[in-house]
């Protein structure tokens, strides 16, 4: 039996390699208002709250609202075209996710990312994979993580229940999303965060590659997390 009957995923840094994609896409938003651009590695600090936040971290300080607003609808326009163009699954999440599905696994994605990216990428990159996929959508109501809502509403899709339910990200954002959901957190070190990062947010269960979270999550060997 499967240590855990429900898996909720995190996506960018936790199953997709989203970065470049996510850098690219900031830097021509900015370039198109002639503001300066930014490292990857800014970008990769930046992520993590969703769109608006990221646009908001990216912009310069000072910067007014509706230029901000262009500036996210820049980026919006552009990741829509662009978000594939670099954006792949890590080595060995397919092979993880087909064996969590084997072993009768209920999987779910909850993701900050805007709504519109996660059904595309997720549709593409896994067909059939995910039970339930969520992207950001507080007009429907549904606040965005760290908020439990995300999760909540996955579970009401899928019609499971919290019992059993492990959350699996790579940030500070997952820890937190998973303390406030009330169950237990893996954390993935190939993402966006590094190890101390994820130490420091309060990370308990670190996996450094998915064969690792494999075996965390089907109970296989509990000594593979650390």
């Amino acid at each position: 039996m499967p240590a855990y009957r429900t898996a909720v995923f995190d996506l960018d840094g936790t199953l997709l390699d989203t970065l470049e994609d996510l850098h690219l896409s900031t830097n021509a938003a900015l370039a198109a208002r002639d503001m300066p651009t930014h490292t990857i590695d800014d970008v990769r600090r930046f992520v993590g709250n969703g769109i608006k936040l990221l646009i908001h971290r990216a912009v310069p300080a000072g910067t007014d609202a509706a230029t901000e607003a262009a500036v996210y609808e820049d980026f919006c326009a552009h990741y829509a075209a662009h978000c594939e163009d670099h954006t792949g699954p890590y080595q060995g999440i397919p092979e993880l996710l087909a064996h969590l599905r084997a072993a009768g696994v209920t999987l779910a994605v909850v993701s900050n990312k805007g709504d519109f990216a996660v059904q595309e990428l997720v549709a593409r990159q896994f067909p059939g994979a995910f039970d339930a996929v969520l992207g950001e959508n507080e007009a429907a109501g549904i606040r965005k993580k760290p908020a439990p809502d995300m999760v909540r509403a996955a579970l009401k899709r899928m019609g499971a229940t919290p019992e059993g339910m492990v959350y699996i990200g790579d940030s500070e954002v997952d820890v937190q999303t998973a303390a406030n959901a009330g169950c237990p957190c893996v954390s993935c070190t190939w993402g966006f965060r590094s190890v101390d990062e994820l130490l420091a947010a309060g990370a308990t269960t670190l996996v450094d590659t998915p064969a690792e979270l494999e075996r965390v999550l089907l109970g296989l060997d509990a000594s593979a997390a650390r």
